[in-house]
């Protein structure tokens, strides 16, 4: 698939066939997120692939009842998780070395980011879920001490596309040399 389409194609999906993913299309998927870029070439994201529907329970139960993406936690055939490990990515010698902090978000988003296309690619659904009580996820997941869980998808084939959602125009979101200055396409 050409990568622009799958950006301008891509939706979250919340509902989820149950059919197994072939551990080929696994294997690309997560081979996609090994590629992403990091700071300095840390590669600080661990990804957790998850099967087991009494490890998925334990993830939607650290998901607010109010998650929308509480069903599809248990409901896809695999779940993704991301950790990473803190105080590498963006720092020297432990301490951050920009403004940021710690840029272990930034190089996990990036990754998830490269699953997510990567899953369409196949016809797959996922939706990113980053608001969860991440203790709880932790625990479910054995994630050890320097470790953070940023993010988990679930990963499934759907039977409907979600409706695009609106965007801002570029009107409104680019600029041109400075913030606030008009960006005019030529």
């Amino acid at each position: 698939m050409d990568l622009l389409k799958a950006i301008n194609e891509r939706r979250s999906v919340r509902k989820y066939r149950s059919d197994n993913i072939p551990d080929e299309i696994l294997g690309e998927i997560l081979e996609a997120a090994r590629r992403s870029p990091s700071w300095a070439n840390t590669q600080v994201w661990r990804f957790i692939v998850v099967k087991d529907q009494k490890v998925k329970e334990d993830l939607r139960d650290a998901l607010s009842p109010t998650n929308p993406a509480r069903a599809a936690i248990v409901d896809a055939p695999v779940v993704i998780c991301v950790a990473a490990k803190r105080g590498v990515s963006g720092c020297h010698k432990g301490t951050p070395a920009t403004d940021k902090g710690d840029w272990f978000m930034f190089d996990s988003g990036i990754a998830m980011e490269h699953i997510v296309l990567a899953a369409w690619n196949f016809g797959l659904g996922t939706v990113h879920v980053g608001s969860f009580d991440a203790k709880k996820a932790e625990e479910a997941l054995k994630i050890p001490e320097g470790y953070s869980i940023t993010e988990m998808t679930p990963v499934g084939y759907f039977d409907e596309t979600p409706r695009e959602t609106p965007r801002k125009p570029l009107s409104e979101i680019v600029f041109l040399d400075a913030f606030g200055e008009p960006y005019q396409k030529k």
